[in-house]
């Protein structure tokens, strides 16, 4: 089976942090790339995840907080500044 060299255009700065991640792994770019095209053949399908990334606990325990903030506060009230909704969140 012969070969092929196929040029991929990515920025820089893509390239250096996929290289990041493939290095952190113990494998360089050229190597994940065959893998993910092995992959698309093997499982007849482009194996990537399109949704959005979960929040992580921290982020949920953010999110619960700001809520509670908001639903201390007087209905139809709202915050006429940043500084009263940062004084709030501080409480």
């Amino acid at each position: 089976m012969a070969s092929v060299t196929y040029p991929i255009w990515v920025d820089d700065a893509l390239k250096g942090d996929a290289a990041r991640v493939a290095e952190h792994y113990g494998f360089d770019l050229a190597s994940v790339t065959r893998a993910f095209w092995k992959q698309m053949v093997r499982t007849e399908s482009i194996p990537l995840t399109l949704r959005s990334e979960e929040p992580n606990e921290e982020s949920l325990e953010a999110i619960r907080e700001t809520e509670e903030i908001f639903a201390s506060h007087r209905p139809g009230e709202g915050f006429k500044t940043a500084r009263e909704l940062l004084d709030a969140a501080r409480k």
